[in-house]
């Protein structure tokens, strides 16, 4: 008997092997997603400023990710960090895309009912949305989700140096926003 014959003998077809273990990589990346997902949530909302764009930006990241999970799984080493620095590059990328201006001929008439940010009028807020990307990151990770120094430049591929500085430059524009706005309230 051959060795191809094997399976079809003992009565399992010849994919079931790679198809159990499919299952179970499976089980594993939705176990995964519903122990990481609300904090995946939060860091997304964060970079992105908006629960809709966060949500859209998480999706997308974890179709990716569950297509290749068992190459993260085995290559990573901390599948969590490598999803963070996927969302920051996608999110990264989105913008570039998108920050092009379109100019239009009339302004488009905009909703009365449009359901109000509840964060719009908070000016850390405001100026936390004006921080360029990977500032913005640098500032999520290490103050939003507590990461240190050295998780961060893991996270994001950067040396920490580059944390340091673009940390040091956002609290930097921070300070002077806000400043330049309570300046602005009281006069």
């Amino acid at each position: 008997m051959t060795a191809a014959a094997l399976p079809l003998a003992s009565g399992d077809p010849p994919w079931a092997g790679p198809q159990t273990e499919a299952v179970n990589t499976t089980a594993d990346f939705g176990d995964f997603v519903r122990e990481a997902l609300p904090g995946l949530l939060r860091y997304g909302h964060v970079l992105t400023g908006n629960p809709h764009d966060a949500a859209d930006l998480v999706q997308t990241v974890l179709e990716k990710m569950g297509a290749r999970w068992s190459y993260v799984q085995q290559k990573t080493g901390d599948p969590l960090a490598y999803v963070r620095r996927s969302m920051a590059n996608a999110h990264v990328s989105r913008w570039r895309r998108t920050r092009r201006e379109n100019l239009v001929a009339d302004l488009p008439e905009t909703s009365p009912s449009a359901p109000k940010d509840p964060f719009e009028h908070e000016p850390l807020w405001q100026a936390l949305r004006d921080l360029p990307p990977r500032q913005r990151t640098v500032m999520v990770l290490r103050y939003y989700e507590g990461l240190s120094e050295v998780e961060i430049a893991k996270a994001l591929d950067i040396s920490q140096g580059t944390v340091k500085s673009q940390a040091s430059k956002a609290i930097a524009s921070l300070r002077a926003k806000l400043r330049n706005q309570e300046g602005g309230d009281a006069g």
